[in-house]
């Protein structure tokens, strides 16, 4: 799906009576997730388990 036809379906689902905040939180967290899932495909990412102990906190 093109950019062009990704920003149609979004735009498309939001309701009737949305703002450009609305727009822009949306476009916001898509964005958000999209980076979120190519950091986890590029190995980027750390697990909890090492983030609590860098962090010295206690175990979840």
């Amino acid at each position: 799906m093109t950019f062009k036809e990704q920003a149609h379906k979004l735009i498309e689902s939001l309701p009737d009576d949305s703002t450009w905040e609305d727009l822009t939180y949306e476009i916001y967290v898509h964005e958000s997730v999209q980076r979120g899932l190519e950091d986890g495909r590029a190995g980027r990412i750390i697990s909890s388990a090492e983030i609590r102990q860098r962090f010295n906190l206690p175990k979840g």
